[in-house]
């Protein structure tokens, strides 16, 4: 299922070509239409510069205008939205404003989208093979942090920022051609549509294959061929919730479940700033589940290591200032670092 937002607002781009009127009315007044609707719309009244009184469908509406509408004029509107704000467009109108009624190919595959069925799309590798297949007893870590880097971004999920920065000549042909867009059908290994279930634990959602059913019940998108419509779903929910969710092998028979999360914050000043976190989840031979939360931001780095056993708490505990000075050496500044239990309720 497609985010609200992110595909009203692109929706809206769609639909640049023709005035929108978005509705200043409670949001319960959307509930009374559907996308796609047309009406005509009575003016009755001017309430503030741009701000109308409208009938709609027996309806009286608040609806933000163009400057040359006029009380009295007779507008024929069309639903685009209901969510975040129930929105019109000013389709086949009488008023000199208004456009034609034919919606873009762009806005009619925005529509089919919203019918896919609901599912939850991880970023994975496009083979299975782990990121580290080194033969020493513990990996490499800069070897493995560049592995993560070149797994999440040849993912296709940023194809068209990369496509922009090969325009301008800071990538090259051959890093374009790795990712999923530019790759067979068969080749491609795009991560399925998932559900989630409790784990006996209670810690983590285990991630199982859904069944086929949603697969069966997706509608053929035109322009978008089969096996990249997940990586389409995954781009439009980063686009959405500022986040992203990586889940493959790290080493072998070694799975990693990966979150990066933007998060708006202000500083004292007031100024907003920008602030990350990124969240990895293992469940180690010897340590069970492990989930390491770092937040970032212009002070410094805060640590938070999460473990429900006692034992592996006590064992982090004892290296976190081992971590630290190894972090500190490399320029970085931790503000603090945290040891916690994992809560199961």
């Amino acid at each position: 299922m497609i985010p609200a937002d992110a595909l009203n607002s692109l929706k809206a781009l769609a639909l640049a070509q023709k005035p929108l009127v978005t509705a200043t009315s409670p949001a319960s007044a959307a509930s009374s239409f559907e996308p796609g609707q047309k009406f005509q719309a009575t003016v009755q009244a001017q309430l503030a510069p741009g701000i109308f009184r409208v009938k709609v469908a027996d309806q009286l509406l608040q609806l933000q205008l163009p400057g040359t509408i006029r009380t009295g004029d007779t507008i024929t509107l069309q639903v685009v939205s209901l969510l975040p704000r129930l929105t019109f467009n000013m389709a086949a109108s009488a008023n000199p404003l208004s456009t034609s009624d034919q919606l873009s190919e762009t806005s009619r595959l925005l529509s089919s989208l919203t019918q896919q069925p609901l599912e939850k799309s991880f970023v994975r590798p496009s083979n299975s093979a782990p990121l580290w297949t080194g033969t020493t007893q513990f990996p490499d870590t800069t070897e493995l942090a560049g592995n993560l880097h070149t797994a999440l971004s040849q993912s296709g999920l940023f194809y068209e920022a990369h496509q922009a920065q090969w325009l301008a000549g800071s990538r090259n042909t051959a890093q374009l051609l790795q990712e999923p867009q530019n790759q067979p059908p068969g080749n491609l290994k795009i991560a399925p549509e998932r559900h989630e279930q409790t784990n006996d634990t209670g810690n983590e959602p285990a991630q199982t294959p859904s069944s086929t059913a949603a697969g069966r019940d997706r509608t053929p998108l035109l322009g978008i061929p089969d096996h990249l419509q997940p990586l389409v779903h995954q781009q439009l929910n980063a686009l959405e919730t500022r986040q992203v969710h990586w889940q493959g092998q790290v080493w072998l028979n070694q799975d990693m479940s990966w979150k990066i999360q933007e998060q708006p914050s202000r500083s004292p000043s007031g100024m907003e700033e920008r602030h990350w976190a990124t969240q990895i989840h293992l469940n180690l031979p010897n340590l069970g589940n492990v989930t390491a939360t770092l937040h970032f931001s212009s002070s410094g780095l805060i640590i938070s290591l999460d473990s429900d056993s006692s034992t592996t708490r006590a064992k982090m505990g004892k290296a976190s200032s081992t971590l630290i000075s190894s972090m500190t050496d490399r320029g970085i500044h931790v503000t603090s670092a945290l040891v916690t239990q994992h809560d199961n309720a």
